[in-house]
């Protein structure tokens, strides 16, 4: 059986929630990070860096929330939660898991560190304002890219979408998707999905 280590609302709740999709058993091991169990030695031993989430399948770790994204859907192809590999709509894939780890986080994460993660004396306000003004870009590019449209991807559901809407949940909570009615339907849509609740539980 998968195991899954998992701290409520963080990253991990990312992986929860595409194994609630594709229904499979799995046992949930909670991290307490309050009381530093992410550094143990054991779990250092399953991730290196000492984060959440991470995955152990057949014995092997799998770490990163995408990764992990990605590693299920391929396992597990018959439940069509990523397009075929080869294909065209798979190089579309491939390209939003990209652009949504390594373009859109990074903005959000930026307006997260200098407004609520840091200490405030490290907070900077300049770059807060830098972050909200590349997300209100990037933005902007998904409201297009999404109208009419109800998945990221094809015709379905996909891993992007657990992807997307995970990290366009943090940013409606952080208030970013005020002036973006597209981008809260998507995740209302997307977060109103029975594993999205089960995942968020």
């Amino acid at each position: 059986m998968m195991k899954l280590y998992f701290a409520p609302k963080t990253r991990s709740t990312r992986p929860r929630w595409m194994l609630e999709e594709l229904g499979i058993p799995y046992e949930l091991v909670t991290v307490d990070l309050s009381k530093g169990e992410h550094k143990r030695p054991d779990y250092l031993r399953v991730h290196p860096m000492g984060s959440v989430p991470a995955l152990e399948d057949d014995g092997q770790a799998v770490f990163e929330s995408a990764a992990i994204l990605e590693h299920l859907a391929d396992r597990f192809p018959e439940k069509g939660l990523a397009p075929a590999v080869g294909t065209p709509a798979r190089g579309e894939y491939y390209a939003w898991m990209m652009f949504c780890m390594a373009t859109l986080e990074p903005a959000l994460a930026t307006v997260a560190s200098h407004t609520h993660f840091l200490p405030e004396a490290e907070r900077v306000p300049s770059e807060a304002e830098r972050g909200r003004k590349r997300f209100a870009e990037l933005a902007r590019m998904l409201e297009e890219k999404l109208r009419g449209r109800e998945f990221l991807v094809g015709d379905g559901f996909t891993a992007a979408d657990v992807l997307l809407a995970s990290i366009l949940g943090w940013a409606r909570g952080s208030g970013l998707l005020a002036d973006f009615p597209g981008l809260q339907a998507y995740v209302q849509r997307h977060m109103a999905r029975p594993a999205a609740q089960r995942a968020m539980k």
